[in-house]
């Protein structure tokens, strides 16, 4: 008898049905005897041992389907070690209902919080295997996560929409795409929008640059101008602040975020209309891309090869088109950055886009 536990943790996003799919799918592929333990809402579920027995039939029809249907939740790495409010030790919970269940692995699908709760647990002693779910592609160890590629589509489809309207009205669109430490999802929809400036946390951004690059295109007979800003994005003056400092300063600011911010600063130096979209949540909502099916499928598959074969402990990655396992100890802790000096960043400057810094 085979003893599965598998578990979706933080931010929801396409294709974890798809990539649970490809894990259950691959296990009976070679495994009759089997059962699977799901836990609902995240790590809540196993520190709580909220779990439903469940069966192949349960990952039928999923392959196209959003979210998670095993729900999911929020449980920062940093509260880990700290009891509940009942005074409940979270690891030991986990560990313990592990252990009741007699399970052969833990499956978990998360980003890069969800890696840390899973070393911890690999620490612990637990056999563990992670597949690298995030909208934001910030997982380091793998070229791609299964949910970016559905994120950047909806993004680029936001850019494209607008553009009809900027144009129609002369405006200023400022689009704020997900990605609060990293700028892949806004670097890469903005490329494929056609974009005009793109400003990502990795390059801080001065504001005489943009207001200079929106003049240009005016000057050039351009008279709209669209804006891919990441949720992250900060000034070259913030950037130099100390993490807290810079925490303290945005906590009282009077802008819900950094759209309105570059909003109201590019209005008044400039005599544009400005206007402001937030496809928010869409973006990691709706039916995954056919990309991220076949990804999740690929790393569901070789996820249920290394429980079969016992290589536990490891996060399944992709790497130059090969499925590879990277030791969760390498994994945990490590974002992905967007490299400022990286040939795509090169290339994009060279088709015209401005990055806000020079």
């Amino acid at each position: 008898m085979l003893r599965i536990g598998i578990l979706t943790s933080g931010g929801d996003c396409q294709a974890l049905n798809a990539a649970m799919r490809g894990v259950v799918k691959g296990i009976y592929s070679r495994c009759d005897d089997v059962e699977i333990y799901g836990f609902q809402e995240g790590y809540k579920g196993l520190i709580y041992s909220n779990f439903k027995m469940l069966t192949s039939r349960d990952f039928s029809g999923i392959l196209t389907v959003g979210g998670t249907i095993l729900g999911t939740s929020r449980q920062p790495f940093k509260l880990m070690r700290v009891p509940d409010e009942n005074g409940l030790d979270k690891v030991e919970a986990m560990k313990h209902t592990y252990h009741k269940l007699n399970l052969n692995c833990l499956v978990i699908l998360g980003g890069n919080g969800t890696h840390k709760t899973a070393n911890l647990l690999r620490e612990e002693g637990l056999n563990v295997i992670t597949l690298p779910k995030t909208i934001d592609n910030d997982l380091w160890g793998t070229d791609m996560t299964f949910g970016f590629q559905s994120a950047v589509d909806i993004a680029t489809d936001t850019i494209d929409k607008i553009h009809t309207t900027a144009t129609s009205h002369n405006r200023v669109f400022i689009i704020e795409i997900m990605g609060h430490k990293v700028g892949w999802v806004a670097l890469h929809a903005a490329i494929a929008g056609g974009a005009d400036i793109v400003l990502l946390p990795e390059i801080p951004y001065d504001m005489d640059v943009i207001v200079d690059a929106i003049n240009r295109r005016k000057e050039s007979g351009k008279r709209f101008t669209i804006i891919a800003a990441a949720e992250g994005a900060v000034s070259k003056k913030d950037a130099k602040l100390s993490k807290k400092e810079l925490k303290e300063k945005q906590a009282k600011r009077k802008y819900p975020s950094v759209a309105y911010e570059l909003a109201e600063k590019v209005q008044k130096r400039t005599d544009q209309e400005v206007r402001i979209a937030v496809p928010g949540h869409t973006q990691r909502g709706g039916s995954p891309c056919p990309y991220d099916r076949v990804l999740s499928t690929r790393l569901g598959s070789a996820a249920a090869e290394a429980i079969l074969d016992g290589n536990y402990g490891n996060m399944v990655a992709i790497k130059n088109d090969k499925i590879v396992l990277v030791p969760l100890a390498e994994v945990a802790g490590k974002l992905k950055y967007v490299d400022p000096h990286s040939d795509i960043i090169k290339e994009a400057k060279l088709t015209g886009i401005s990055f806000g810094d020079k």
